[in-house]
């Protein structure tokens, strides 16, 4: 039987005493990139210590010179005790940050600490974030296709929790995002038969409405511990799971194998 990926939780900073309880390693989210570029941190009563230093990139203007930033961030890795750096930055690449993606990885690699980035920011050999999240194809042929890419060593599967509604015909592929109450409140109102995606690696079900069918494709415990189970079985070592997503399912989710960073 494979091994279950070892687990990374992005946690908020309010929120890392009960992620730290649960034997589980957290990548402090509590950082962003800012003007010059710097590095910002949120203001938390919480002395953060150990895990990974978290940051994200939103509203970052893309003006600067890489060089101070990753200083930056190195002297508060070894300040706080930090072992390794996760960049969640999404959407499109910004050219300065791709520029400090490649001159961290090797600053980070000399200590011994890991740089897990999104795809398009993929660099050297920094761990590669690819996301659970589909709306159509397989995730078990998506990670094949990292791996043969990046390297099985690389490739860490970043399990987001899905709750979408799709009007169907959907040709973008895109839906309307549900909240856990929202999702509640369809299946309380139609009990509608949930069937399981063997490619997806979730749950869905359809209903009709006055503007046609609809399609809603939705995680629970069972359906991330698959997708856990299919990264594990393709050999890949790691997820990063988060924590305002998983908050309600995470007893559940630790009742089967899984492990620190």
């Amino acid at each position: 039987m494979a091994d279950t990926p070892a687990l990374l939780v992005l946690t908020p900073p309010g929120q890392v005493r009960a992620v730290q309880a649960a034997g589980l390693t957290p990548a402090h989210l509590a950082y962003r990139v800012g003007a010059g570029p710097h590095l910002f941190r949120s203001k938390t009563p919480v002395a953060l210590r150990g895990g990974v230093l978290a940051l994200d990139a939103q509203g970052f203007q893309g003006r600067g010179e890489p060089g101070p930033f990753c200083q930056e961030v190195l002297r508060e890795c070894a300040a706080r005790g930090f072992q390794g750096v996760l960049c969640a930055f999404d959407g499109p690449p910004i050219p300065l940050l791709r520029s400090a993606v490649a001159e961290l990885e090797p600053l980070l690699t000399r200590r011994g600490w890991p740089l897990y980035v999104t795809e398009p920011y993929a660099a050297g050999g920094a761990r590669v974030l690819i996301s659970s999240a589909l709306s159509g194809g397989s995730l078990r042929l998506r990670l094949e296709e990292a791996v043969e890419r990046y390297g099985r060593e690389r490739v860490v599967l970043r399990v987001e929790r899905v709750a979408e509604d799709f009007p169907l015909p959907s040709p973008g592929g895109s839906g309307v995002p549900l909240t856990q109450e929202e999702l509640a409140r369809r299946l309380e109102e139609r009990a509608p038969a949930v069937f399981f995606s063997s490619e997806l690696c979730a749950h869905y079900f359809t209903y009709m409405e006055q503007d046609g069918a609809h399609f809603v494709l939705f995680d629970d415990a069972g359906s991330i511990r698959k997708k856990l189970q299919v990264a594990g079985d393709l050999g890949i070592s790691r997820a990063v799971l988060s924590y305002p997503q998983v908050e309600d399912l995470l007893p559940e989710l630790l009742r089967s194998p899984s492990g620190g960073r």
